[in-house]
């Protein structure tokens, strides 16, 4: 088996899956990567860096955006959704199948919603917000920095 449906499984031998890894659903519950799943509030594309909110009430992820504070980055969609969809937000990790890093840099949060940048937002009012480095040209060593929101 390459991925478990839970108990139904009892007996099975585990196999890596096309990754070559052990997918998360083979593990024990607190065991694995740190992600909550939570209601999209608007489309949300693999890869985007989200903001946790509350919707009157109800916890939801949207797209993350250094313009200003109140959306600073809680993690990151590992596969797209559809406005109202249940989307799982990655907290840390290996974040893989980027493009484009150069390694070793520093990536940070974007004015653009969603995206990442190697060039530091610096204007009065965004926020600087670290995410992470790149380890190679399509992965991120994905950590979240304090966000700070820069002064005029």
């Amino acid at each position: 088996l390459t991925t478990s449906s839970g108990a139904g499984d009892e007996g099975n031998l585990v196999a890596l899956n096309s990754s070559g890894k052990i997918d998360a659903t083979m593990m024990p519950a607190g065991v694995g990567a740190d992600t909550c799943v939570v209601n999209a509030s608007e489309t949300l594309a693999a890869g985007d860096m989200v903001n946790i909110w509350d919707d009157a009430g109800t916890v939801k992820a949207r797209k993350a955006d250094a313009t200003a504070a109140g959306k600073e980055v809680d993690g990151v969609v590992d596969a797209g959704v559809t406005s109202g969809a249940a989307a799982t937000v990655i907290r840390d990790g290996t974040l893989a199948g980027l493009s484009g890093l150069t390694k070793g840099a520093t990536y940070f949060l974007s004015t653009t919603p969603g995206a990442i940048t190697a060039t530091a937002p610096s204007t009065a009012g965004n926020v600087y917000q670290p995410v992470g480095k790149a380890k190679s040209a399509t992965e991120l060593m994905f950590e979240l920095g304090e966000p700070i929101t820069i002064g005029a």
